[in-house]
């Protein structure tokens, strides 16, 4: 099992490379079988593929920044909340979801599911 310092750093790198990174590098976070749920009673996406579709998603916006809150770490899993600010059209959005991540023995995220709902959405 990783470590908590491990887990930590996996989080810290997520909330980045979300407004950072590429999809491939968010992708490259997960375990082959993870899945993720986001928001939970979404479609669960369960490929690589669909993992960088729904980051492609993010990484199109004109701008995007992102900022992490807080983190609890236990075991093997963590919950986190972080603020995501997007802008595209000239329209800008903010939600703060908070992530509950279960890691696999290797440090790669597992499952991610997402707790956040439409009236969370902020047009700013």
């Amino acid at each position: 099992m990783p470590s908590a310092e491990e887990i930590k750093k996996v989080v810290e790198s997520y909330v980045d490379l979300v407004a950072n990174g590429t999809p491939e590098q968010v992708a490259d976070l997960y375990a082959a079988d993870a899945t993720v749920e986001d928001p939970i009673g979404a479609d669960i996406r369960n490929t690589r593929e669909s993992l960088i579709e729904f980051y492609g998603v993010i990484a199109a916006m004109d701008k995007v920044t992102s900022e992490l809150h807080w983190s609890k770490i236990a075991g093997d899993t963590a919950v986190f909340e972080f603020t995501l600010i997007t802008e595209a059209g000239g329209s800008a959005f903010k939600i703060t979801p908070v992530d509950i991540m279960v890691f696999d023995d290797a440090g790669k995220i597992k499952t991610m599911r997402a707790v956040w709902s439409a009236e969370d959405l902020q047009t700013l």
